[in-house]
């Protein structure tokens, strides 16, 4: 039975990695969620190493890491700009196995929820989507991720120097995530958080205040300080409504009410691409689809029947992971109440990324912001929760375990032929969707 599993196991690993490579290889570099500009950006700094305006572009207003780190590869190996892909495979691959290590943290020797945990995320359609796009989602993704596996730790270190340099390292760490996307600001908020936590539960605070303000240093000096940067040169921290972006202010559907924070409907799972009339005013509905499915048609054709039928299937299996997972979070917020070390910053980042991602939705009313992508940084509380909860359904029974391991292999399934590009179906027009403009309301 170990055999058989570790044989699965490996094979699924296989086909995640190949499906990735063969992607990174065939999907065009300039497709994708704002590939074009990026790539301008990322040839401007191989050819220039000094930061432009915000304004200056599409991309030039985001934290700079990613760009650099992929014009020093287009700088050491100009002709092979598939390494700038690969880059985020190798990224994926990192976040995967981290969530793995975490696994391995709060459940030693259970092989079965470490492979589970590896599994949930490399079959995720939006992980699996952005390994092979020109895109700074998957390095801040790992940057959090490496954050919380420093910091959320089953026994925190007891010697007060060994705890110092683990507050500092992941505040460095949360600063490079920083840097990465403004989302790392998630990561230093649930580093300090975990601090505080762990004050209180020792009930002390010289320790705790030092490890705090050490931790927010390092995260100035890894990731602030751009920030900073810009409020000194260009009067904000972050630009907002950029000339450059202008083209974003006509997409449907221009506005936002509270019902769309309540609503999903029927289309979530019988048409999943974000301009179905009625998934334009779900939040929730969109993010389910398009962190499940491609909603937003980058790899798959859009007028299809096949294609619609696929994503009906897959968000309905989907829906297995998905229970699992929030099953697992309210077991994991209960503990994280009660002040455990582990789930204080996972559900910490939890609550905050989905409060941002609200926020985020409410200030920018326009289907394309909404993408499963952004949501990459809930990769390592998404595989530790999910995956406790399905080992332990699998558990009561071998009719429990049959039934879950053969929708966990029909997932899989389904996830790599809609995301293996030009495989199954084949994309000939411009990735995306075509959408009219509308009246900002």
């Amino acid at each position: 039975m170990r055999w058989t599993t570790g044989g699965l196991g490996a094979g699924a690993l296989g086909v995640a990695l190949l499906t990735r490579i063969h992607n990174a290889r065939a999907y065009p570099a300039d497709w994708g969620f704002d590939a074009r500009y990026n790539w301008e950006y990322i040839v401007a700094l191989s050819r220039a190493w000094r930061l432009p305006p915000p304004d200056a572009g599409w991309s030039t207003g985001d934290p700079p890491l990613y760009f650099a780190v992929a014009a020093l590869l287009v700088r050491a190996a100009p002709n092979w700009l598939v390494l700038v892909p690969l880059l985020n495979v190798l990224l994926g691959l990192a976040v995967a196995g981290l969530a793995v290590a975490m696994v391995r943290a709060v459940a030693p020797g259970d092989a079965l929820r470490a492979a589970l945990a590896a599994g949930l995320v490399l079959f995720l359609p939006a992980h699996l989507h952005m390994s092979a796009m020109v895109n700074e989602e998957l390095l801040a993704a790992a940057f959090t991720a490496l954050a919380l596996w420093i910091v959320a730790t089953p026994d925190p270190p007891a010697d007060p120097r060994h705890a110092l340099l683990r507050a500092t390292l992941a505040g460095a760490v949360a600063g490079l995530a920083l840097l990465s996307k403004l989302t790392g600001a998630l990561a230093v908020a649930c580093v300090a958080l975990a601090i505080a936590a762990d004050a209180a539960r020792r009930r002390t605070l010289p320790g705790p205040a030092l490890r705090l303000a050490a931790a927010l240093m390092a995260s100035f000096v890894a990731g602030g300080w751009f920030y900073a940067r810009n409020r000194i040169l260009y009067g904000y921290f972050q630009p907002y409504g950029l000339p450059a972006h202008e083209l974003m202010f006509s997409m449907p559907p221009g506005s936002r009410s509270l019902l769309d924070y309540v609503f999903v409907p029927v289309s979530t799972f019988t048409n999943p691409q974000l301009l179905d009339p009625d998934l334009l005013h779900s939040v929730w509905g969109s993010a389910y689809a398009s962190v499940w499915f491609d909603a937003h048609r980058a790899f798959l054709p859009t007028d299809s029947e096949p294609v619609r039928l696929l994503g009906t299937a897959v968000l309905l299996l989907a829906l297995l992971p998905t229970a699992a997972f929030l099953t697992g979070l309210v077991q994991g917020a209960k503990r994280a109440v009660r002040g455990d070390p582990v789930d204080v910053p996972l559900v910490g980042l939890v609550v905050l990324t989905l409060a941002g991602f609200a926020a985020y939705t409410w200030q920018n009313p326009w289907f394309a912001v909404i993408k499963g992508t952004s949501l990459l940084g809930l990769c390592l509380p998404y595989a530790v929760y999910t995956s406790g909860t399905l080992v332990a359904w699998m558990r009561r029974g071998r009719i429990q375990a049959v039934s879950i391991a053969t929708l966990l292999a029909l997932l899989a399934v389904g996830v790599t032929a809609s995301g293996t590009f030009n495989g199954l179906f084949e994309r000939v027009e411009v990735s995306g969707l075509t959408w009219e403009p509308v009246e900002p309301r």
